[in-house]
This record gives structure tokens, C-alpha cells and sequence, in this order.
């Protein structure tokens, strides 16, 4: 939202939880296989079809979703996650991202693109394999940050924890599309909310466990940043340090990358994860910023849309496989020419 929501509105928001079962400070609720399937048949029933997937060409979803400058929040949602002390446990723990950091980024773009723009069976069967593979990420957190005490058991396919992870990317998406791209109306950003529960039952999450509409999404949001349910833990910096710092990727981030990062991020966890945006940071964030929303809106969409979109506009069209450039493209962003 572009102006803070008032102290009167998140404590109506904070009761209006309480009353629906949706509570910042609700006990572990670990998603079952039988709750898992159910949300599947939810997704089913309410696809575009069997070949134009989940959400289809007319949806926002893939409007906004195809664009690659989205990719300007990576950094954002990526350490809102790790904000939550569970997520950060769960990839210090578990995760290869510094062992294979080019390997991470396109298994786990391969399963999210597969969901959004492939087939309804491929968008299934990626669904189910982040299922499974949440499923064997459990553990225990070996120090307090936040709410959470030392020793508490945490779990990847913890209800709260995966409803955090999706309203990073939800918000972020919207945040970054709008940066260099016309904004969305209110309007429309009802419609992708809507669009967005669908997309959250993939990942098992019902209905009742989401905010009703997209204000009420963004009180959320800002609720969640204010909460001790996130706090930055030793293992969310060391993680964000190694990434940042290029150790991790062999990469190196641009200043102007980390100060848009930085800005993106709610004050206060900024300053837990040592990030500075002062006077230098926001001049380099505004020169890039500027030269981007110059050239990107006047790209060909064969150069702004990402892969897995263009394989799906070409799969509309009959064709078996998308032609050499998408193959390429794929490759890019999935690490494979063509999706699963």
C-alpha cells in the first residue's frame, strides 16, 4: 500500500483474524495429505482447462507473472522469508543454495512457472512435488528470534509459514510490476488476489486460511512486518550475507540491486538485516530505476516475458515445443528447454 494503514485498521484486521481461524499467533497447523488434496480438486475445478492450465491467457496472472522485471524483488521476497525463523531454519538446514545456487534458482522456478503456466496436469504434478518435497523439511529451532523459542519443531508445510512464503511473493510481484510497468487499479488487484488463492492451493492452502480480498491482504502484510512472527535470525543474516555479499553465487550485486532491495523492505527489517539506504544508496537506486522504466516498457515482449510463458502461448497455438529462442530462454530461467 502506498500509505502506512492506520493503527484502527490492523487491530480491526488483527479481530477479524481472530474471528475467521486466521491468527498471527495461531499454534503449528501442519498440512495433511488428505487437506493437501482437497485444495487440488479446489484447483481443478477452477482451472482455465486442461491445456491453458490454472490461470490462462486472459488472467492477471499471467500478465504480471510473465514479466521479467518482476525479478527486481527477488532479493525482497527472498529475505522477507527468511525474516520468518522458521523459513530461515528450515534453508540454513536443509537447502544446497550455497552448494548449488544456479541449480536451486531453476529447480524452484521450474516447479513456480510450471504451476502458473503449464498445463493443468504439469501445474499438479509441480504442485505435488513441492509437496513432497516440503514434506522431509522439519526440524528444530536451535535458537530463539521472535516468538519462537529454542527447541520449538518447525515444519515446511506448516499452514502459517507456507501462507507467509506465497503473500512474499503475491505482494512483491505487485510492488515490482508497478515499478516499471502502469500500475494496476484497485480493481485489478482484486481480481489477482482472486487469482492468488487459487494459486495459494497449490501449495495446499484453503481458502479460509487467506484474507477475503486484497485490502485485507495488504493489512496482512503490514501486520505480519509489525509482528514478532518475523524476526531476523543469525541464520537469515549469514544466509542473506553470503547472497548479497556474491560468496554464495560467485555473482556479484549491484549497488543499485541491493539499495532497491533495501528500500523494498519494511524499516525495521532493514535494519536487522544490516541493510543502510541512505543518501547514496537512493541516488544509485534512482538511476538505475529511471534508466529502466526508460527502456523496459519499450522492449519486445519476446525480450520482456520470461520462457515458460512464451512456451505456453506457443503450446495455445498447437505447436509441440516452443522454437529455439523460447528452448533458450527456458534454459535461462528453468534450466531446461522446455517445461515439466
Amino acid at each position: 500500500m502506498s500509505e502506512a494503514i492506520s493503527g484502527a485498521v490492523l487491530e480491526e484486521f488483527r479481530m477479524s483474524l481472530c474471528s475467521s481461524g486466521l491468527r498471527l499467533r495461531d499454534m503449528p497447523l501442519l498440512l495433511s495429505a488428505d487437506d493437501f488434496e482437497s485444495s487440488l480438486d479446489t484447483v481443478r475445478a477452477a482451472a482455465a482447462g486442461p491445456i491453458k492450465g490454472i490461470f490462462g491467457p486472459e488472467s492477471l496472472t499471467w500478465r504480471v507473472d510473465r514479466e521479467a522485471a518482476i525479478f527486481l524483488g527477488a532479493g525482497r521476497a527472498l529475505l522477507l522469508q527468511l525474516a520468518h525463523p522458521w523459513v530461515a531454519a528450515a534453508i540454513s538446514e536443509h537447502s544446497r543454495t550455497f552448494a548449488d545456487p544456479v541449480g536451486r534458482f531453476h529447480r524452484t522456478f521450474n516447479i513456480t512457472f510450471t504451476m502458473v503456466f503449464g498445463t493443468l496436469d504439469q501445474a499438479l504434478a509441480a504442485s505435488r512435488r513441492l509437496h513432497r518435497r516440503h514434506a522431509v523439511v522439519t526440524g528444530i529451532l536451535p535458537q530463539a528470534a521472535g516468538r519462537f523459542e529454542a527447541g520449538s519443531s518447525y515444519s515446511a508445510n506448516e499452514v502459517s509459514a507456507l501462507r507467509w512464503v506465497h503473500a512474499t511473493l503475491v505482494e512483491t510481484a505487485l510492488q515490482t510490476h508497478d515499478l516499471v510497468l502502469p500500475a494496476l487499479t484497485n480493481s485489478e488487484r482484486e481480481q489477482y488476489w482472486a487469482e492468488a488463492k487459487l494459486y495459494a492451493a497449490l501449495f495446499g492452502i484453503r481458502p479460509a486460511d487467506l484474507p477475503a480480498d486484497w485490502t485485507s491482504f495488504a493489512a496482512y502484510t503490514e501486520a505480519m512486518a509489525l509482528s514478532d512472527s518475523l524476526a531476523v535470525s543469525p541464520a537469515a543474516r549469514a544466509i542473506a550475507e553470503q547472497i548479497f555479499s556474491g560468496r554464495a553465487t560467485g555473482l556479484r550485486i549491484p549497488r543499485w540491486y541491493r539499495a532497491l532491495t533495501a528500500y523494498l523492505l519494511p524499516e525495521r527489517l532493514r535494519q536487522q538485516f544490516g541493510f543502510e539506504f541512505g543518501e547514496r544508496e537512493q541516488r544509485s537506486m534512482s538511476l538505475a530505476l529511471k534508466w529502466i522504466r526508460r527502456v523496459y516498457p519499450r522492449l519486445p515482449m519476446r525480450l520482456r516475458a520470461v520462457g515458460p510463458y512464451q512456451e505456453a502461448l506457443a503450446r495455445l497455438q498447437g505447436d509441440k515445443q516452443p522454437d529455439l529462442a523460447v528452448r533458450w530462454l527456458n534454459r535461462l530461467w528453468i534450466g531446461r528447454p522446455m517445461m515439466e
